[in-house]
């Protein structure tokens, strides 16, 4: 794979996998649209190092967030696992719940995936994903945070992200819109959404371990580039979505999704 390519993927990878646009509906777009078979040799291995590089993104991004939910969750084993109201323990509890459906996740995943690679189904999933992100901006106005947040909704948020097992539907964009629809502040519900992203992608790597380890034919130049790019568009998406955030519109999304979507379903027919 040329390294301008691997550069490519990375941008487009860490835009769109924090930006609610779907980052699997557009690069199997952009492979569908841009004939990439002849790079396909070590792609699994190739998305995994583009993930660790959004990984690295919202470690950076919520730093502090994950130190105090590490120092609370030591503080929460002291205390013999009592939760006590503390915000910080109840948070780590959502976290562990709404993570729970990825399981369910990873066996449908592949299946998933392959059954909605044709353009025309990744058209239709992006205007799904539109109409989700519309209706998120019209009937969210929930005050809750990890302090009165009930578990049952950490569950709803888990299980909106395991639609975005299909390509065209966006992960963060089905957790954040998750969030929103049972009633989470809005900031609230973007923090929670991208620390949810950090088990997700952690399992996928270590599940791919074997396609990482054994890749090596593109040489470590490419890989690196798609690590490093992918982490710094990944950082500056999260920057955009939380400054979009406080001003209450996803609209921009919203429009960008169905523009997108209805080109690929045109695209597809022609």
């Amino acid at each position: 794979m040329p390294v301008w390519l691997a550069a490519l993927l990375g941008v487009v990878q860490g835009l769109t996998e924090f930006l609610p646009v779907s980052s699997s509906g557009h690069l199997a777009l952009f492979q569908n649209i841009f004939d990439m078979s002849q790079y396909t040799d070590n792609h699994i291995a190739f998305d995994i190092v583009l993930h660790l590089g959004t990984l690295v993104a919202v470690v950076i991004a919520f730093w502090s967030d994950i130190v105090g939910l590490v120092r609370d969750f030591f503080g929460w084993v002291g205390d013999g696992f009592r939760v006590k109201k503390i915000p910080g323990r109840r948070m780590i509890i959502m976290l562990i719940i709404a993570t729970l459906p990825l399981a369910v996740g990873a066996l449908l995943e592949n299946a998933v995936s392959a059954a909605f690679q044709s353009t025309l189904l990744i058209g239709c999933a992006l205007l799904f994903t539109s109409v989700l992100l519309y209706l998120a901006d019209k009937l969210s106005h929930g005050r809750k945070t990890a302090r009165d947040a009930s578990y049952k909704s950490a569950l709803v948020v888990g299980l909106m992200q395991l639609v975005a097992i299909i390509p065209g539907v966006s992960r963060s964009g089905s957790t954040i819109c998750g969030g929103l629809f049972v009633g989470f502040e809005r900031q609230f519900a973007v923090r929670f959404a991208f620390l949810l992203s950090i088990p997700a992608v952690v399992g996928a790597a270590v599940f791919q371990l074997p396609d990482i380890a054994s890749a090596a034919s593109d040489g470590l130049l490419v890989y690196a580039v798609g690590f490093v790019t992918a982490a710094v568009s990944g950082y500056l998406a999260i920057r955009l979505v939380r400054l979009l955030m406080k001003k209450n519109s996803f609209k921009v999304f919203s429009v960008y999704c169905a523009v997108v979507g209805v080109l690929s379903i045109v695209f597809s027919l022609i």
